[in-house]
């Protein structure tokens, strides 16, 4: 009974941190592609500032 436990709780926790893993991987992404963003943002502004 004490194995099954274990292995239980063993399996508990491993499936806790990958899903952690895959929260941060998300928080990761959105904080890139807001960047990406700026950057865009700011290229154009460049670009018009250029042209005027």
């Amino acid at each position: 009974m004490k194995t099954k436990t274990l292995a239980v709780i063993g399996v508990v926790l491993m499936a806790l941190a990958t899903l952690s893993s895959c929260g941060n991987t998300i928080r990761g992404m959105g904080q890139d592609t807001a960047n990406a963003v700026n950057a865009t943002e700011d290229a154009g502004r460049r670009v018009a500032r250029a042209a005027n």
